[in-house]
């Protein structure tokens, strides 16, 4: 389902976490509806992040809005988490704003540009 490469890898505003990026079925995404895989380890040793709770917000900066759908988070084995529903309705940049707690607190924001 996921491209073995990544889009984009993203460090967390603290510099503790590194996120390696993935999206389908399109990758780079395009309007509509997508899944976004990402790949969470610790940005020092590479090693997986696990047990993360994941509050994830699509967000369109230059409209100030979000989506209409709500996406859902599921962790799967290996610091990977799958996000379902992400909307991307309209054309523009959006960025997947990203708010980790659990063993550790901490804030990343993928941006993609949708045609």
């Amino acid at each position: 389902m996921f491209s073995a490469q990544s889009l984009m890898s993203v460090t967390s505003s603290s510099g503790k976490l590194r996120m390696d990026v993935r999206t389908a079925p399109e990758q780079p995404p395009s309007r509509g509806v997508q899944a976004v895989e990402l790949v969470i380890t610790d940005a020092a040793t590479g090693a997986p992040e696990t047990g993360l709770l994941l509050d994830v917000l699509p967000w369109m900066p230059a409209m100030g809005h979000g989506a209409p759908l709500k996406p859902t988070v599921m962790e799967d084995p290996g610091g990977v988490y799958v996000v379902d529903d992400v909307d991307f309705f309209m054309a523009g940049t959006w960025e997947l704003r990203t708010t980790f707690s659990g063993s550790l607190a901490d804030y990343a924001a993928p941006s993609f540009q949708i045609p």
